[in-house]
């Protein structure tokens, strides 16, 4: 269109009137124009969408959890348990959505089979320290969502907490496991053999 010609005339009204096509019977003056102005495409920034609005306030299930925690037990507690076993306890926010699962990782390792329970026994723990971390994955197994890895010491009673909670008596070794026989000690004799201590 910018190289094409430009045609003008006066009409029937006495009115100029400017065309690209010229009318048969009317005479007709050709304008010269000037080149348009060429300037370099302008590269724009992308547009950058704002984030999507969802009714109700329901969010899709890609989106990331806001909040991931362990209740219990607390970072750096000594849980006592003679059998082993201990319960974990997970919040989340938003809660578990569909197709997701909590996954206990203890010492760097899968622990326990992953859940939709917030509530978590676990079994056969060693004695000692370790630390606890929880994931959330979905159905792949992929890791949505994982905690910091956080300590916890596990006691069980032994022997000698027993004895000092409530020490040996005279009459409970050999009959309290941690009252052994061979730990009893001597009697003192008297001197006199009629007379006992």
């Amino acid at each position: 269109m910018a190289s094409a010609a430009v045609y003008t005339y006066i009409d029937a009204n006495g009115e100029r009137v400017y065309t690209d096509k010229p009318p048969t019977n009317q005479r007709t003056e050709t304008l010269d124009i000037a080149p348009t102005n060429q300037f370099p495409k302008i590269e724009t920034a992308p547009v950058i969408k704002p984030p999507p609005v969802y009714e109700n306030n329901a969010a899709p299930t890609a989106l990331p959890y806001q909040i991931l925690r362990i209740l219990t037990p607390e970072p750096n507690a000594t849980i006592r348990a003679n059998d082993r076993q201990m319960i974990v306890t997970i919040t989340s926010e938003p809660s578990l959505a569909e197709g997701h699962r909590y996954r206990l990782i203890i010492d760097g390792q899968p622990f326990a089979q992953a859940s939709r329970s917030p509530v978590v026994q676990v079994k056969d723990i060693d004695r000692g320290s370790h630390l606890l971390a929880v994931e959330i994955i979905d159905e792949q197994d992929a890791i949505l969502e994982r905690t910091p890895a956080q300590p916890f010491h596990l006691r069980q009673t032994t022997l000698n907490d027993k004895r000092r909670v409530r020490p040996c008596e005279k009459d409970d070794y050999g009959v309290r496991p941690e009252c052994l026989l061979q730990d009893k000690p001597e009697e003192k004799r008297s001197i006199l053999p009629f007379f006992k201590p």
